[in-house]
């Protein structure tokens, strides 16, 4: 069965996965090293990693596998998913994958080699109400082509 995975950090999606997997009855797993409110939601689990770099995306890659979904804007832990045969998502409804996943990370690299070399700040787009549609949508999709698949 398809269960979602959630980089719960800063994850600006967590209500509508919560509607969308509740509306499909697919198990959510939201994953953070900080607390979050948990849900009442039987379907929705709450994983407390602890405090460090990439615990929760340590979690994340260790449970999630084929046939899964993983909501994550990381791009280090999008390629560790899809190597595993899960379907990645961005909060932003972009879909991360195989044939896109190498310029993801080649262009984080860059990026973050830039800040280094200028002291300078790398500045991200805001979440705007375009971006909730579109994770919607995508997420509504990869549902239904899983579901098609198996």
């Amino acid at each position: 069965m398809t269960a979602i995975f959630v980089d719960g950090d800063a994850c600006p999606v967590k209500a509508e996965i919560e509607k969308v997997a509740t509306r499909h009855g697919l198990p959510v797993t939201i994953v953070s090293n900080g607390g979050l409110r948990p849900s009442a939601n039987p379907l929705v689990c709450h994983v407390m990693v602890p405090d460090g770099p990439d615990a929760a995306d340590d979690w994340i890659a260790e449970h999630a596998g084929a046939g899964d979904i993983v909501v994550t804007a990381d791009i280090p832990l999008a390629a560790r998913s899809l190597e595993k045969g899960a379907r990645v998502i961005g909060p932003n409804g972009k879909p991360f994958t195989e044939q896109g996943i190498g310029m993801a990370l080649g262009m984080r690299d860059l990026s973050r080699h830039l800040r280094e070399v200028t002291g300078g700040q790398t500045h991200h787009a805001g979440f705007s109400s375009k971006d909730r549609s579109r994770f919607l949508g995508e997420l509504e999709n990869c549902i239904q082509a899983l579901k098609r698949a198996g």
